[in-house]
């Protein structure tokens, strides 16, 4: 497996800001890609995926959310601007969302990606990695 060096890593995808999982870990990602210190393998994935369901969630273009991030501010007041700009998000919206991102690769449409990606990453014995998040924070060197 390709240890990353961790200052260009964002944090994993379960770190929340106002209750709301994965937020940070997009936020951050965009801030390390324009320093040019994001992790190479993350690069390819920008605005895809979690990026893309978050921003969809949310009801933000990605790319207008990447120029929101790009004029500074905290994680917080970045998120604010989503749902000014989007829509605002009560605590069943974040019980869904958080729901979905913790699970996302446990018996659902991502399940397949998520093996290939253990096997990949020399975890395909690793049984106990179900889940996305799991998966990023072991391939990250979060946890063994």
């Amino acid at each position: 497996m390709n240890k990353p060096d961790p200052s260009t890593l964002p944090c994993g995808l379960l770190t929340e800001v106002r209750g709301l999982k994965y937020f940070p870990r997009m936020v951050m990602k965009i801030r390390l890609h324009e320093s040019g210190e994001l992790w190479g393998e993350l690069r390819e994935n920008l605005g895809k995926g979690a990026d893309g369901w978050c921003c969809g969630f949310l009801h933000v273009d990605y790319e207008a959310l990447r120029s929101r991030v790009l004029q500074g501010g905290s994680e917080e007041e970045i998120l604010s601007w989503c749902e000014s700009n989007g829509r605002p998000l009560n605590d069943s919206d974040r019980l869904v969302w958080n729901a979905f991102i913790s699970k996302l690769g446990w018996k659902d449409h991502v399940s397949a990606m998520l093996e290939k990606r253990k096997v990949d990453g020399g975890l395909g014995d690793r049984d106990d990695i179900e889940t996305m998040a799991h998966y990023i924070d072991v391939d990250e060197g979060r946890l063994d």
